[in-house]
């Protein structure tokens, strides 16, 4: 347990943010998933804008990397596209 009055506001800030990243990226999570399992091309497409726009947040925000954000969305719009054919 940290002593120090600076110590112990950081354990409060880290702990804050850490359930505020948690909450985030499960969020991000429900939503790829939605992606994955939307039954209809229709569906995914639409399905496929919310999840661009969560993810593109997530990377900005440092709650996942650039690239695995960018790697992501890539791997999703392949599915989607392939599920319009």
């Amino acid at each position: 347990m940290p002593r120090i009055k600076s110590a112990k506001k950081r354990m409060r800030q880290t702990k804050a943010r850490t359930a505020r990243n948690k909450a985030s990226r499960s969020e991000l999570r429900t939503v790829i998933k939605k992606v994955r399992t939307a039954g209809t091309p229709a569906a995914a497409a639409a399905a496929m804008k919310d999840a661009e726009a969560m993810i593109d947040r997530a990377g900005r925000k440092n709650i996942v990397h650039r690239n695995t954000a960018a790697r992501t969305k890539s791997r999703l719009a392949r599915l989607v596209n392939a599920a319009k054919k």
